[in-house]
């Protein structure tokens, strides 16, 4: 049967007119390759977008493989054969490199100063970045908006534009080429971008949230602490990544502001590379041991990291 069918009904009682009803096939059901085509197209586009995020996943990956085969490997290796013949030789591989490195004074020093820069940077930018947020968002003082108008005018300062005064202060105040001078200067650049961002999202936090906590007696730092910078974690570990991430890496303001003594892994890295040219021995484990630690802070709060990025996309 094609097209349509016709059903013949023949009522009872006076009224036995015959009556036709006309049945439409379904488009469709008459189409069930249709639903196959869809289906299959979106399992291609799934495929395409996982394939291609294993990709980028191979590209960024083989550099550090790289870096971590090569600081195993012995100078001599390193100069006559490919990190990656390391694959098929594991023989090549040692950890004498890394011992040599942290025994190396200079480094360890360097290492633990890069600790105490990042990690007291961090700490302020996030702690004093929650209490401004918070402020702003929700509560009334005079000059609120234009106060948030100015940081948010901190943010087009480019970094550049604040050494040489900075250094100047630091100079007439005795801060200048101290681990303390360092972490000032990270925290006061951190800090436009931090409140920016944490006052912009404790603002999405209901109202009614807030109004009922006062009404039961809360006051707003027991509000702070117990309502708002719970709600906040995801936004906050967020912003603790970043921060600690462009501090950790920093170069610039290190290299400006700190001497000798108070000198992170980065600006150590690069006087061993003015010494000693290309001595991979010195340089690959030490570069390794500069970017292993960041990964491990980003892979240790990454489900925090995705709630504060996605934050706000799903009403």
């Amino acid at each position: 049967m094609s097209g349509h069918s016709t059903i013949e009904r023949r009522p009872t009682g006076r009224a036995s007119r015959r009556r036709t009803v006309t049945v439409r096939p379904s488009p469709v059901s008459s189409a069930p390759g249709s639903r196959r085509g869809s289906r299959l197209s979106r399992l291609l586009s799934n495929s395409a977008v996982q394939g291609a995020l294993i990709l980028v996943a191979l590209v960024w990956i083989t550099p550090l493989a790289g870096l971590l085969l090569s600081s195993m490997r012995s100078e001599r290796d390193n100069a006559s054969e490919g990190w990656w013949t390391a694959l098929t030789d594991p023989s090549q591989l040692s950890l004498d490199n890394y011992g040599a490195l942290l025994k190396d004074s200079g480094i360890a020093a360097a290492f633990v100063n890069t600790v105490l820069i990042s990690v007291p940077t961090t700490v302020l930018v996030v702690g004093i970045a929650a209490l401004a947020g918070y402020a702003f968002a929700w509560l009334e003082f005079p000059g609120r908006d234009g106060i948030f108008l100015v940081v948010v005018g901190l943010l087009v300062v480019p970094v550049q534009i604040g050494l040489l005064p900075v250094a100047k202060l630091f100079g007439a105040v005795g801060l200048f080429g101290s681990i303390a001078g360092v972490v000032l200067f990270h925290v006061a650049y951190g800090l436009p971008f931090a409140i920016f961002l944490l006052r912009n999202y404790f603002a999405e936090i209901p109202c009614e949230m807030l109004e009922a906590a006062r009404m039961d007696g809360g006051s707003e730092w027991r509000i702070f602490s117990r309502l708002v910078l719970p709600l906040g974690r995801p936004a906050i570990a967020s912003l603790a990544i970043f921060q600690f991430l462009w501090v950790w890496n920093d170069m610039l303001v290190a290299l400006l502001f700190a001497d000798s003594g108070s000198q992170p892994l980065t600006v150590a890295l690069q006087s061993q590379m003015r010494q000693f040219g290309s001595n991979i021995g010195v340089l690959a484990p030490g570069a390794f041991l500069s970017l292993v630690v960041p990964l491990i802070v980003f892979f240790a709060f990454q489900r925090h990291f995705v709630q504060g990025v996605m934050a706000g996309s799903v009403k």
